[in-house]
């Protein structure tokens, strides 16, 4: 059963079940109201038969012919008169007595001031009479056939009005349940055209604020994931078959060139330290790219908790120094950061890794071998700067270092992947950060990291 069939069925059988109570409250009072207002008819018609019988002395032959004459064309009601010794003064019909009056009737009529009570679906009130004195017992009992006949024409409408209500509660009910659950449908076509090749499509979103459409956007937030994640992999895929590519080539060249004929050592050994020195570039390379892709994850598939910044930068150049104990690097603490612990939301292995990265391009490409850091704090802002009087960067290549595998005109004063900038860059976005960088040919370059604190 589809969602729009269960819709239609529960609102359908809800709306009849209220009807139906609805309707059983209304029959049961008209019920109740038709037996109230029909006793109160027969204690008239048995006090006026009284009357006249007691008050006016009109004969009881006379009553009785008035009886029988009303009985074939109206329910007459049936009257018994009795007195305070329970004798029979009068009866309507002695020959059709519907209603046998005992003693036990008598002493409950006594008792109760008036009785009432069904016999085959005859109403029957029984009750104590007072004239000039006189206690009198009269029973009165009579069929209210206008009165059920009534509450059959009621019950008899409330079932043909059930019944075509139901039927157009299903047609409403189907009706209402398509046109809401028709986003849902717009939404399922729309799901069905997304694929791993066109992953940028988006389900439409109102501007209304209800569930369907924060399902929209629960749902193209999640594209957007998917699509970034396939974005970083199809990368991360091309990167690997373009770097991977060359220094495999080179040592699979040379390990050729050195198997077509007998060498001698010196050969031999430099064909090696060439492999051994291809072998390191690919394993530097591997380490980055697998960097990178890390960088590439959604923010909510990293984890985050708080970290020292300060114990980020003395680890990231830490292990700088130990890769390259010829380095020289110089950390000065500003003195709004020397008065408390500054701390971030983000992930160490990553800040430790961009800040080594930017540590390591600073003192590679300066002749002197050394980079200058300075922390400082800046409001809620936490500064970092890694500053290096090295080679620099020629100005038209600034807006171009942060892409992938960009290499410099500067590329032959030092050897790299062209993929650490880009790391740094993926890091601090990954962090909610900023990062600038300002350069000058021969004086230096300048790279002003801006983190936001806890």
């Amino acid at each position: 059963m589809n969602l729009k069939t269960r819709i239609t069925f529960w609102f359908t059988a809800l709306t009849v079940l209220i009807l139906v109570v609805f309707m059983a409250i209304i029959y049961f009072s008209a019920y109740q109201n038709r037996l109230s207002e029909f006793y109160e008819i027969l204690e008239k018609e048995a006090i006026t038969k009284a009357n006249l019988l007691l008050d006016t002395s009109l004969d009881a032959e006379t009553l009785q012919t008035i009886y029988r004459k009303n009985r074939e064309i109206l329910y007459e009601v049936e009257v018994a008169i009795y007195d305070s010794q329970e004798n029979l003064i009068y009866h309507d019909a002695v020959d059709i007595d519907f209603v046998k009056e005992t003693p036990e009737m008598f002493e409950a009529i006594r008792q109760s001031r008036q009785l009432r009570f069904l016999q085959d679906n005859w109403q029957v009130l029984g009750f104590e009479y007072e004239l000039d004195g006189q206690k009198y017992l009269i029973t009165s009992a009579a069929y209210d056939y206008y009165g059920y006949n009534k509450l059959q024409n009621v019950r008899d409408t409330m079932i043909i009005s059930l019944l075509l209500g139901l039927v157009l509660l299903v047609l409403l009910g189907f009706y209402f349940s398509k046109r809401i659950l028709r986003p849902v449908s717009d939404m399922i076509v729309e799901a069905e055209m997304i694929s791993a090749s066109n992953l940028h499509l988006r389900l439409k979103e109102s501007n209304t604020q209800d569930e369907l459409n924060q399902l929209s956007q629960t749902f193209n937030k999640l594209l957007e994931r998917l699509e970034k994640s396939f974005d970083s992999q199809r990368q991360f895929v091309s990167y690997v078959a373009h770097e991977v590519r060359t220094p495999l080539a080179a040592m699979i060249t040379e390990l050729e060139w050195v198997l077509q004929k007998e060498r001698d050592v010196s050969e031999y050994q430099t064909t090696i330290e060439n492999i051994l020195q291809d072998s390191h570039k690919l394993s530097k390379l591997t380490s980055d790219l697998l960097d990178f892709a890390k960088a590439n994850y959604d923010r909510s598939e990293v984890k985050f908790k708080e970290t020292r910044i300060d114990e980020v930068l003395l680890e990231a150049s830490q292990q700088v120094q130990q890769e390259n104990p010829d380095f020289k690097i110089e950390i000065e603490f500003g003195e709004s950061f020397e008065e408390q612990e500054v701390s971030v939301e983000g992930n160490e292995y990553l800040l430790v890794l961009a800040l080594k990265n930017l540590i390591h391009n600073a003192c590679k490409f300066s002749k002197e071998k050394s980079c200058q850091v300075g922390v400082d704090v800046s409001g809620s802002l936490i500064q970092l700067k890694i500053s290096d009087q090295g080679i620099g960067i020629p100005s038209r290549e600034l807006s171009k270092i942060f892409d992938p595998f960009f290499r410099g005109s500067n590329k032959s004063f030092s050897k790299g992947s062209g993929i650490g900038l880009t790391l740094v860059k993926k890091i601090v976005d990954l962090h909610d950060g900023t990062i600038d960088v300002h350069s000058e040919l021969g004086k230096g370059t300048h790279f002003l990291l801006n983190l936001r604190g806890n």
